[in-house]
C-alpha cells in the first residue's frame, strides 16, 4: 500500500485529490477512498483519514466492499494531516462535526451517512451502495465519471 507522500506526489502533477473523513477512519471513509481509487482508474487520488483513528478498518466494511471486488483489508486508519489537508481540492467529512478540520478556500461536502461502527455485513452494505452513489457522483461532477458498471446483485431464484 502507498503512503501518504506517494500519494501526494501524484497530486503534485494536478490530478484532482480528494480527501475523505471521518471520526474512526475505519468504516466510511476507507470504503469511499476504496470506491473512489477503483472507479477514478489512476484519473484522480484519494486519501482518508480520522479525527481519533481505530485500531483497525471495520472488518464488516472490509467483506462489503470485497463483495464488489475492492480490498480495503491492507488499509490502515490514519488521522488526518494539515499536510493532506492543504494538499487536496476536495474534502469530504463523514459524520466527524466539529472534530473535521476547516481550511479557507476548499471544497467541502458533507456526506451524512450511518456509521458502520458496530454493524455486520447487512447493516454495512445499504451504507456501502450509498458511499458507491455518492462517489460516482462526485467523481462526474470532478469531470471523471466511471464508465465501470453500476454493481448489480445476482437475481434470486
Amino acid at each position: 500500500m502507498r503512503d501518504v507522500h506517494e500519494h501526494l506526489a501524484d497530486h503534485a502533477d494536478g490530478t484532482p485529490a480528494v480527501l475523505f473523513l471521518c471520526v474512526h477512519n475505519a468504516g466510511r471513509s476507507q470504503m469511499a477512498m476504496g470506491f473512489f481509487e477503483h472507479l477514478a482508474d489512476g484519473r484522480a487520488m484519494a486519501l482518508s483519514g480520522g479525527s481519533e483513528p481505530a485500531e483497525h478498518v471495520n472488518p464488516a466494511a472490509v467483506q462489503a466492499m470485497a463483495e464488489r471486488g475492492i480490498d480495503i483489508s491492507q488499509a490502515s486508519p490514519t488521522r488526518w494531516t494539515d499536510e493532506m489537508l492543504h494538499a487536496v481540492d476536495v474534502v469530504v467529512t463523514m459524520g466527524c462535526g466539529d472534530a473535521c478540520p476547516v481550511v479557507p478556500g476548499k471544497r467541502y461536502e458533507d456526506w451524512v451517512l450511518d456509521d458502520p461502527a458496530g454493524l455486520d455485513v447487512d447493516g454495512v452494505r445499504p451504507i456501502r451502495d450509498e458511499i458507491e452513489r455518492r462517489v460516482r457522483d462526485l467523481l462526474a461532477r470532478l469531470g471523471l465519471p466511471s464508465s465501470a458498471p453500476l454493481f448489480a446483485p445476482p437475481a434470486s431464484e
